[in-house]
This record gives structure tokens, sequence and C-alpha cells, in this order.
């Protein structure tokens, strides 16, 4: 049960104010392609990502003509290469300044795609059916209820359309994250899953995420990340891990902990 401190519109706007932040501070993620990458996409030299790994042949080979969301994935870096590659492309997220550089980067290069400021769970902004592809790398690890996001995906494929994926094993949400364990190479489990922070966390820890101006993040289960795409009527196409190049926590070094799936909408 969530925390009666916390609505659902509290965590979206902290956690907005806090992706906010990290693009002003040039965070992994708010980091925009270069010139270079975008005159190679025009010529049909490009890729992007979901997880850290390459994505796996027949995924995505050609986007030119297609109609592209990117969803709840700003920082000038998938949208920008895709319209570049020949997509109509269409980036929504939550964060303002995380738009602002796909905006940037657009200007820059001249290159033709539209920002909506929203909520990944809400794509009311779209008609049913208006997208060929939704590309949706890590970030439903900040809303509590990923359902609603699979339901308003499929909603807006069209018939056949692809929705492409990318989310953490819920794994990494088990272990206490004591520095002092981590250096005597011990993994003690501590959180049942589904995870939460504001639920999870003591009172204590919860105003120093606030201090810190850190984002609220959920472990979702992989029934909620998997079946839950079959039940919003999905068919799972594709499958794949890999491990995380920088490893935060020990379980990172002993299994890939990130997952990305390729689903369709049946015609």
């Amino acid at each position: 049960m969530m925390s009666n401190s916390f609505s659902l519109n509290n965590i979206y706007h902290h956690n907005q104010a806090v992706w906010d932040r990290m693009a002003r501070e040039n965070g992994d993620w708010s980091r925009p392609v270069t010139t270079e990458i975008i005159q190679a996409a025009r010529k049909g030299q490009w890729r992007v990502q979901l997880i850290p790994s390459e994505l796996p042949a027949g995924w995505l080979d050609d986007v030119q003509g297609m109609r592209v969301l990117c969803l709840a994935a700003a920082g000038g870096q998938q949208a920008p290469v895709l319209a570049a590659a020949g997509a109509e492309v269409v980036v929504l997220d939550a964060s303002t300044e995380q738009l602002a550089l796909d905006e940037r980067v657009a200007k820059r290069d001249n290159l033709t795609l539209k920002t909506v400021l929203g909520d990944m769970q809400d794509l009311s902004a779209f008609e049913d059916k208006s997208f060929d592809l939704i590309f949706h790398p890590i970030s439903n690890l900040y809303i509590p209820n990923i359902r609603k996001v699979w339901a308003e995906c499929f909603r807006v494929l069209r018939k056949g359309g692809k929705l492409l994926s990318g989310f953490y094993n819920p794994v990494v949400f088990v272990f206490d994250r004591s520095p002092d364990l981590a250096q005597s190479g011990l993994m003690k489990p501590a959180f049942i899953l589904p995870y939460a922070d504001i639920t999870d966390l003591s009172a204590e820890e919860i105003e120093k995420k606030l201090a810190m101006n850190e984002a609220f993040v959920f472990g979702h289960t992989l029934a909620e990340q998997i079946s839950g795409q079959l039940e919003a009527g999905l068919i799972l196409t594709g499958f794949d891990e890999a491990f995380q190049p920088a490893p935060r926590f020990l379980i990172d070094k002993y299994m890939p902990t990130f997952i990305a799936t390729c689903s369709i909408k049946p015609m």
C-alpha cells in the first residue's frame, strides 16, 4: 500500500524535477548524440539501444517511413537518430529539460521530430492505431503501475506494430544495498517484490532521497513486465538480456540484469 504522505501526482512531479536536474547536469541519459552520428544515420548507418547491447537482428532493421513513438525516451539520443534514419518521430517524456535536448539536436541538424510533455501511463494525446513502432527504453521503474503503460501502448499501436521495451530484472531490487556487505562479497535479501521506495524504505531513508533530489523507483515483477504485455493483447516475439557494464550492485556481476522485449500487436 502506498504511503499516505505520497500521491501518484507527488511521485510524478518529484521524478519530473529529478530528471530535469539530471538533464541540466549532463547525466548518462542526457548527452545528445553528435552531428557525426546524425550524418551517419542519414546514410543508413545507425543504432539505438534499449539496454546495453545491440538490438537483435530483426527487431528494428529499418525505420524508413515509419511513425515512431519514443516513449519516456527523451534526452537527445534515440529520437534524433531514428528521425535521421527516416522515421516520423514523436517523443513523449515527463521532463521538459530532457525534451529540450531532443529539440536542440533537431534544430542543430535540421531534423523534424515532435516533442510532447506527458506521463507514459497516459497517451491520450494520441489517437488509436497511430504508431508503427514504440521505442521504450528503461524508464518504467519510475512509475507505480506499468499495466497502464502496456494497455496504452496496445491502443496507440497499429495492427502489426511493434513495441520494443527495456527494463531491469527485478532481482536488483531484492538485496540490501549496504556498501559494507558489497565490499565483503555478501548479498543479503531484504525486500519482497514488487518493490517500491515509498513503501519499502524507512521514513528517514525517504527523507534522505528527497533531500538529495533522487528519483523514487519501483521494482516491478517479471509478471508485470512480461505477462502485463500479454494481458494487454500484445504477442511477445523476442527476448534479450545484457550485463550491467558498470555494476552498481553485487548481483550485477553474476547475471544479466537488463532485459529487453520485442512485442507485436496482432493483425
